[in-house]
């Protein structure tokens, strides 16, 4: 009967093989937990605690349906094994579980590390898979001494593929959704091995399909030697999260540095230079030369110099020059917006640039190729209207509606932004906010359009500077 459930019912199998790693490897042993499996559905969100203390393991309450429903990673959870001191406690002391990381007991021998990439999805070309794994692979080298390098052709630490369902290590895919990714502790029989499911609906940057940066940069952490983390925002966190910008927690990294120690540091290059640093643009008394939503960031650009607002707040070390972030953009810009895939674009005079992250992928282009009429746009919007992505591009008092799909303006005559009930006459920049609301911005002011009546709520304009950067109304 156990011969005809295990190959016939995938969730049957799937819970009877990880319960038999439990029943057959003490817990610590080299081929205990030698896996990390990650699940876009919780279905087996008790089974994978079966074993440890509720009241150290749990996030947060079972009540707590939301949380239990998010996807998550479905490897189990040991946080009390993690090596303490150079060896392995059963039970952590008080003072002990300030330590929420957890590590499997492996750890690479090396700081150079290499890699092969053997599939690729058929989502997203090659050379964006590529620069998205080395991403991944980024993250965790900007906080240790690791470097990561491809290699093609030779032997490799670290083995990355994209499979379909049986693939040889007894850890089935199951189609899109469910086990999305597993990997491979050090020191265990597959060590470095990182498996992707090649038929999740792979993408980056946006909320349609799955992200791979994040469950690349979940795995690497595990085949690093991170067990899960217990706190919910950590990459290593269980439960699968496409928040951007993707950025390790604290945890991740306490936890990564107890392995490989910190980057090791490097005095900064400081060159003379008989130039005077022209004055840093102050946001409260500026306008802005373009505005867009990055990764769940607002950016505001202003000559060379660009500021960072997550959540609400500006980040610190800025303003900063804009070529910090993308090498190769020109010193101002007219326009920016991120479009759907993750891209983003930047307008100036009779030109456009596309970046990939911080990588440009294409440009200077002429305006002339998307079909515009016109140069020096001064604002792009990318807005969605039931699932479908339009970008509108501005000036002066006019603007052009550019298709996506067919990567040109779509009619060569402009409509009047009068159309638009409230809108100023000259618009510098605008971008839709975390809400879906369209903002224009002119000078010191901002305009919030609602999107169903297409006229600018009451009580704008309002000024920009004391929204966004707590400046004082009489800056």
């Amino acid at each position: 009967f156990e011969l005809l459930v295990f190959l016939f019912h995938p969730e049957i199998r799937e819970f009877l093989f990880v319960h038999q790693i439990r029943e057959t490897s003490p817990a610590g042993s080299p081929h205990s937990n030698s896996h990390a499996v990650l699940k876009r559905r919780g279905r087996h969100k008790q089974d994978t605690l079966t074993q440890v203390d509720h009241s150290e393991s749990v996030l947060v309450s079972r009540n707590e349906t939301g949380f239990w429903s998010r996807p998550r990673c479905g490897v189990p959870d040991y946080p009390r094994v993690t090596p303490l001191n150079g060896s392995k406690l059963l039970k952590r002391s008080r003072k002990e579980r300030g330590k929420r990381f957890a590590l499997f007991g492996g750890r690479w021998d090396k700081t150079e590390l290499t890699y092969r990439i053997v599939r690729f999805p058929w989502q997203m070309s090659e050379d964006k898979v590529r620069r998205i794994l080395e991403e991944a692979f980024g993250v965790w080298g900007a906080v240790t001494p690791l470097t990561f390098r491809e290699v093609i052709g030779e032997r490799a630490d670290i083995i990355i593929d994209f499979n379909r369902y049986w693939h040889g290590d007894d850890l089935p895919f199951d189609g899109p959704g469910g086990i999305l990714a597993h990997a491979f502790f050090p020191r265990t029989l597959k060590e470095g091995e990182v498996h992707f499911d090649y038929d999740e609906h792979w993408t980056v940057g946006n909320g349609v399909g799955t992200d791979l940066l994040q469950v690349a940069a979940h795995e690497f952490g595990h085949v690093l030697g991170l067990q899960h983390s217990l706190e919910p925002d950590a990459v290593m966190c269980p439960f699968y999260s496409d928040s951007y910008p993707l950025k390790l927690s604290e945890d991740d990294k306490r936890g990564i540095q107890y392995l490989y120690g910190p980057p090791p540091y490097t005095p900064p290059d400081i060159t003379e230079t008989n130039e005077i640093e022209p004055e840093l643009p102050d946001a409260c008394r500026t306008s802005f030369d373009a505005v867009s939503m990055i990764r769940g960031e607002l950016f505001f650009f202003r000559s060379r110099y660009v500021w960072r607002i997550r959540d609400r707040r500006l980040q610190g070390g800025y303003p900063a020059l804009s070529s910090r972030h993308w090498s190769g953009i020109p010193d101002y810009i007219d326009a920016a917006y991120e479009d759907k895939s993750g891209n983003i674009w930047f307008f100036q005079g009779d030109s456009y640039w596309v970046f990939d992250a911080g990588r440009r992928i294409s440009g200077p282009d002429s305006l002339q190729r998307l079909g515009l009429p016109v140069t020096d746009i001064q604002a792009a919007l990318r807005w969605e209207d039931g699932g479908s992505e339009k970008v509108y591009l501005f000036k002066s008092s006019f603007y052009w509606s550019f298709s996506v799909q067919e990567n040109r303006v779509g009619d060569l005559h402009p409509r009047s932004t009068h159309e638009w009930a409230g809108l100023p006459a000259h618009v510098d920049a605008a971008f839709l906010d975390s809400y879906g609301y369209p903002n224009f911005l002119s000078g010191l002011y901002y305009w919030k359009l609602d999107p169903v009546a297409l006229k600018v709520l009451d009580g704008y304009p309002r000024r920009i500077g004391t929204d966004f950067f707590g400046c004082s109304e009489s800056a």
